[in-house]
């Protein structure tokens, strides 16, 4: 570990419960952030505060003004310029702590890159939006003995579990099939920023605990926010299900699918289309839509304008059309303006 004469982990080292033997742990280890919205942003920054040596920012999406009142690290100027999120939180973070490794990856995390993007990580922070991602990221762990941290968040009300393959019961455990039917999301429901603080700093300390000590300070438990009403809630977290398909039968079924689905961005009245790798020249792109509608690129993505729809497209050939979230309907759009 790096010595800082400038004693910029000193309040944690006299912290009893982790000290200076867990200071060292945290400086050396690795960790990814899967999403950096508003649960994601809030990891980032509390942990490279904290001197995890190198965190691994993951994220499909770029900063959006509506995202300024609950998602830390952005800036106006990131949602103007519709910087990808985890370059700009890449960016901030810089000037946080320059003594650590960040890794921005503007990519969709599928079954055909979680291998190399969740490589030598020790620790993976749910910063995602959608269930069919963290069976992925839950997948992945489960198969590799790497813990990870649920975190959800919408309205007042939030939950948070830790995931220790063999130890705890994993999502499949709990969650068998998605919940049925319609789910609230941020959307239609909205959120309050200082929930998505207070979920993220949870999950943040249980990260602490487990990059430090190896392990909980206590027995893992499920717990669920309303920070509306202030009730808060905790229940022992089960033990492993013995006839979960996952972590018992060992059926990595969204890690082996290597289609991705459409989905519908919660937050958002959009749905992004990846449902296979295709690289596009954004430039080439740019010159071809340039009667079609209002166009604005860089190297990161190209930004559609269309009467009722915004479309952008990346490089890696994943698009996000705003306005809709009909899943047909944005096809329909991919295919007229990108090609099948």
């Amino acid at each position: 570990m790096e010595q800082h004469s400038d004693g910029r982990y000193s309040r944690q080292e006299r912290f009893q419960a982790l000290g200076v033997e867990g200071q060292k742990r945290i400086c050396s280890a690795r960790v990814a952030i899967a999403g950096c919205g508003a649960l994601g942003t809030f990891h980032a920054e509390s942990l490279a505060r904290a001197g995890v040596g190198t965190l691994r920012i993951i994220d499909r999406d770029f900063v959006e003004s509506s995202n300024l009142h609950r998602q830390f690290l952005f800036s106006e100027a990131d949602a103007a310029e519709a910087t990808p999120k985890a370059v700009a939180a890449a960016r901030r973070l810089a000037q946080i702590n320059s003594t650590i490794q960040i890794e921005p990856v503007v990519a969709d995390l599928a079954p055909s890159n979680a291998g190399e993007l969740f490589e030598d990580i020790d620790l993976i922070m749910d910063g995602t939006d959608n269930f069919e991602t963290r069976y992925l990221i839950n997948d992945w762990a489960v198969q590799t003995g790497i813990s990870w941290i649920y975190g959800a968040a919408v309205g007042s009300y939030g939950l948070v579990m830790p995931i220790i393959p063999t130890h705890t019961a994993c999502l499949g455990c709990i969650y068998p099939e998605p919940p049925a039917g319609a789910q609230p999301t941020c959307e239609t429901e909205g959120v309050i920023g200082p929930l998505t603080a207070a979920i993220a700093a949870m999950q943040s300390a249980l990260a602490l605990q487990i990059l430090a000590t190896g392990d909980l300070a206590g027995s893992p438990r499920i717990t669920t926010v309303d920070l509306w009403t202030g009730v808060i809630r905790q229940i022992n977290q089960p033990a492993p299900d013995p006839d979960c398909h996952v972590c018992a039968r060992r059926e990595f079924r969204h890690l082996n699918g290597m289609r991705r689905a459409p989905i519908s961005l919660c937050g958002r009245n959009a749905v992004q289309i990846h449902e296979r790798a295709r690289p596009i020249n954004l430039k080439e792109l740019a010159a071809r839509l340039g009667t079609t509608g209002v166009v604005r690129s860089n190297e990161f993505a190209l930004r559609l304008t269309l009467d009722a729809h915004e479309m952008t497209v990346f490089p890696d050939g994943r698009a996000i059309i705003k306005g809709t979230t009909d899943v047909g309907v944005a096809r329909s759009m991919y295919s007229r303006y990108i090609g099948n």
